[in-house]
């Protein structure tokens, strides 16, 4: 795996989260970053994921009717 050298300054409360997942998982804290950077940014930006759930929220949404619209 190619890598980037990236520095990001956390918080004492953030550090101590990480190490604690590093520690259960067995692996280093750059992993446990990586890894929660790679869920962070595929749901986000996976319109797909929103749609799924937030489908069926809200059953009883009527959909306005499109003849009133003015078309120019």
């Amino acid at each position: 795996m190619s890598a980037t050298r990236t520095q990001v300054y956390l918080t004492e409360e953030q550090r101590a989260r990480i190490d604690r997942a590093a520690a259960a998982e067995g692996v280093t804290m750059a992993e446990v970053i990586r890894r929660a950077i790679d869920e962070y940014v595929d749901d986000e930006h996976d319109p797909t994921s929103a749609l799924q759930a937030t489908f069926g929220a809200a059953p009883s949404a009527q959909v306005p009717s499109r003849d009133g619209w003015r078309r120019g």
